[in-house]
């Protein structure tokens, strides 16, 4: 898997990230920079986390699914994707400007479940993990800082339009990773 798939799925991943920094965001009465760093450090930091979890998960099923590795792929980062848009047009959460770290750990979790089940289909594809993770921690910190900023100006403008294109992004390349294995691509 080449970097501009890394990248699109990092992206994708960093969607619910994103939504969750535009509700921060808008409700910090005065931003800065250092709070805008710290969500996007543990938005990255478990983005990254997640996936190598989900690997070294994945390893041990490895030998017994290898044979439908890339239905396993489509199908998780289907779900996934599916997942994201449905929740882009549920119900707004609600977001306050506590940075504590009790607070930022269950959001930092909840929002890179989605990584982790990725991080089982890399197990399949034979993708360089730490390579992988590193891309979308980074991308996920850099989508969070901007998403902080992004709803300390715009509000809730963009969130469900993130969320949705993530989900698209993530169900392209899983059927990108079919395709692919098909030979149809």
């Amino acid at each position: 898997m080449g970097v501009v798939e890394l990248l699109s799925i990092g992206v994708g991943l960093a969607m619910d990230a994103f939504a969750v920094a535009v509700g921060k965001g808008l409700s910090m009465k005065r931003l800065s920079l250092k709070n805008a760093g710290l969500v996007g450090f543990y938005f990255g930091f478990f983005q990254a986390l997640m996936p190598g979890i989900g690997y070294f998960l994945g390893i041990g099923f490895k030998d017994y699914i290898t044979s439908i590795d890339h239905w396993v792929a489509f199908i998780l980062l289907g779900l996934i994707g599916a997942n994201m848009i449905k929740e882009a047009f549920g119900d707004e959460e609600d977001v306050d400007d506590d940075l504590s770290f009790k607070t930022m750990l269950i959001l930092a979790i909840a929002t890179s479940i989605d990584a982790l089940a990725v991080g089982i289909t890399f197990a399949f594809l034979q993708v360089n993990i730490l390579y992988a993770a590193l891309i979308i921690g980074v991308t996920t910190f850099v989508i969070s800082v901007i998403g902080v900023k992004i709803g300390h100006v715009f509000g809730l403008k963009y969130k469900s339009k993130a969320e949705i294109a993530g989900g698209i992004i993530l169900i392209a390349m899983g059927c990108k990773i079919l395709l692919e294995h098909l030979n149809i691509l």
